[in-house]
């Protein structure tokens, strides 16, 4: 299927809802059309980040483009994701026009764009929505508005989601039950933003070299936003296993000679990983899978956590149904998985300080994430630098960590890096670990 919006062809795009249920038109499209257009290598992209459609295909569109030109002779087909995502449009995207990276608002305030883009992930909360936005514009100075604000956020996330989102919110499980909700849901808010605003400040001190004092209500925005992605992150791992897994296993089926490479940035990276567990009982097309900056625990893949034997991720082993290698680049420039995600994760219950959490190194190598230091844990998995890499035969098998902040290293505060994925030596990567030729 062929779209005149993007750069490569044929290009399909699988839709689906915050469920995990496909639009079944376009899936059915896909299963007949691979075969129709003779496709050896299917490359599907799922998207983290994103407000609509068109920011979406402009990312698969660029990330798509260099693809003919570096394999020249391979029959490639394409496949966009898309799924009930949001972005704060605080958020700059590098090398994006303006048009999808918009200027920062002023800080708190709610501007149009993300209010409109609560709207359409959360349908039918404008209530909530205008009183979050009401309390950010006028910034009272009483605690008590602070906790109302931590009151109203947790309404409109719903902590405990109706239906099988609810299953897909943890990365980790301790004697097989899930990981606690996070300290910012179960604590005091006006800590969790106080701790919020001091993490905001001290990332922006390190990019102008100067302080400011911490104000609790950029802590509340901030809230607000982790909050939101949380919501991401659990309608991720729903859309992975319940839908995006069961497809490719449809595809198995319809086209058993494709091979599939899964990529994913962001929450993204979430979503393809949870298709390896939708994945029917033994199919094997799944030959490669990479993650761009991965939004969730880098433990997630690990049998045993260093610091509770008891407990291990919940796509431990996960990793062997990919026939090929599971490749995971990260880079110490993400500031939105290096600082803010460990602040965001950390459980109800840890004995740390949030205010000690929020810039120590113990916080970091507990409640990490992939895109900030790899996968962690897992015996046996490789390392790479990004150069090191492109150069190398990559393993066959496993889980293997690439750094490639040499090239994911623009962004500004509060995310940093975090989206700045559109390098060629990227798209090199995703060719090299399926073997795409």
């Amino acid at each position: 299927m062929a779209d005149p919006a993007m750069s490569v062809t044929p290009y399909w795009e699988l839709v689906f809802d915050a469920d995990g249920d496909p639009d079944g038109r376009r899936r059915d499209r896909l299963l007949a059309g691979v075969s129709e257009r003779g496709v050896r290598d299917l490359i599907v992209f799922a998207h983290g980040w994103n407000s609509d459609r068109s920011g979406a295909t402009r990312l698969y569109d660029r990330f798509f483009a260099p693809v003919p030109r570096l394999a020249p002779t391979a029959r490639v087909g394409y496949v966009g994701v898309l799924w009930p995502a949001m972005r704060f449009s605080d958020e700059p995207i590098p090398d994006f026009p303006r048009a999808v990276a918009a200027d920062p608002p002023r800080r708190p305030a709610l501007d149009k764009d993300t209010r409109h883009a609560l709207l359409e992930t959360f349908p039918g909360r404008a209530i909530l929505v205008d009183q979050i936005a009401r309390l950010l514009e006028q910034q009272p100075p009483e605690e008590a508005e602070l906790e109302e604000f931590g009151r109203l956020v947790r309404t409109l996330v719903e902590v405990v989601a109706p239906g099988p989102q609810a299953l897909f919110a943890a990365d980790t499980v301790a004697e097989g039950v899930p990981q606690s909700e996070p300290e910012m849901f179960a604590g005091p808010s006006a800590a969790a933003c106080e701790a919020f605003a001091g993490a905001l400040a001290e990332c922006e001190a390190s990019r102008t070299q100067g302080f400011r004092i911490p104000n609790p209500w950029d802590g509340a925005h901030e809230l607000l936003r982790q909050a939101t992605y949380y919501a991401m992150k659990r309608r991720a791992g729903t859309v992975g296993e319940r839908g995006l897994g069961r497809v490719v296993g449809q595809l198995a089926k319809a086209a058993p000679g494709v091979r599939v490479h899964l990529v994913g940035h962001s929450f993204g990276a979430r979503l393809v990983s949870f298709a390896l567990r939708g994945l029917p009982e033994g199919v094997r097309t799944v030959k490669s899978v990479t993650l761009l900056q991965g939004a969730f625990s880098h433990y997630a893949f690990a049998a045993r956590l260093p610091h509770d034997a008891r407990a291990g991720g919940v796509l431990q082993g996960q990793q062997n149904r990919v026939d090929g290698p599971l490749v995971c680049c990260h880079s110490r420039h993400d500031t939105a998985l290096g600082t803010m995600y460990p602040l965001a994760s950390r459980m109800a219950g840890d004995s740390r300080s949030a205010a000690e959490g929020a810039v120590g190194r113990m916080l970091g190598a507990k409640w990490g994430a992939m895109g900030h230091d790899g996968v962690q844990a897992v015996p046996g998995t490789h390392t790479y630098t990004l150069a090191e890499a492109l150069r190398a035969k990559l393993p066959a098998s496993g889980c293997v960590n690439v750094d490639a902040a040499a090239v994911v290293r623009r962004g500004g505060p509060p995310a940093g890096a975090h989206s700045d994925i559109l390098h060629e030596e990227l798209v090199r990567l995703v060719l090299a670990a399926g073997h795409v030729r």
